[in-house]
C-alpha cells in the first residue's frame, strides 16, 4: 500500500472519529443547556462552541492537505520535485548536516523568484522531508497563495 493511500486512510479515520466526538459533545451540550442552571448552561455553551472551532480547524486542515497535494501532483507532472535524499537515523530523524546542506539551493530559488509557487512548494517539500514541519507548512501556504494569484 502506498504512503499516499495510507495517509488518506489515516485522515479519513481521524476525521470520522473527530466527527463522532463532535456529535457526542453536541448531545451532551444540549442536555446541559436544558437543565437551566447557570453553570450547566455555561458548560453547554462551551461544549457547542469548542466543537465548532474543531470543525473549522478540521476543514481548514483538510483543505490545506488537498491544495498541497494538488500542487505536489502538478510539480510531479512538470518533473520538478526535489530529488535530494537525506539519510535518516533508525528513529526516523533526518541527518541534520545533510538537511542543512539541502536548504540553500531551494532558498536561493525562492529569493530569485519569490512569486513562483513552484519554488515555494519545492522549498516546503525539502523542509518537510528534513523534519522542519513549521517552516514546511509556512512555505507550502505561500505556494498555495501564489498558485491562486
Amino acid at each position: 500500500m502506498s504512503a499516499r493511500i495510507r495517509s488518506i486512510i489515516g485522515v479519513v479515520v481521524m476525521s470520522v472519529l473527530l466527527v463522532l466526538y463532535f456529535g457526542f459533545a453536541g448531545v451532551r451540550a444540549f442536555a446541559l443547556l436544558a437543565t437551566g442552571t447557570p453553570l450547566a448552561v455555561a458548560m453547554g455553551v462551551a461544549l457547542l462552541v469548542l466543537p465548532l472551532i474543531g470543525v473549522w480547524a478540521l476543514v481548514r486542515e483538510l483543505m490545506f492537505g488537498a491544495r498541497a497535494t494538488r500542487l505536489v501532483d502538478r510539480l510531479a507532472a512538470e518533473g520538478r520535485l526535489p530529488e535530494e535524499d537525506v539519510d535518516v537515523s533508525p528513529s526516523g530523524r533526518p541527518d541534520r548536516d545533510q538537511a542543512d546542506a539541502a536548504f540553500p539551493k531551494y532558498q536561493a530559488e525562492v529569493e530569485a523568484d519569490p512569486e513562483s509557487w513552484q519554488n515555494w512548494m519545492r522549498l516546503g517539500l525539502v523542509y518537510d522531508a528534513c523534519g522542519d514541519r513549521r517552516r514546511a507548512r509556512a512555505a507550502i501556504r505561500s505556494a498555495i497563495a501564489k498558485s491562486r494569484g
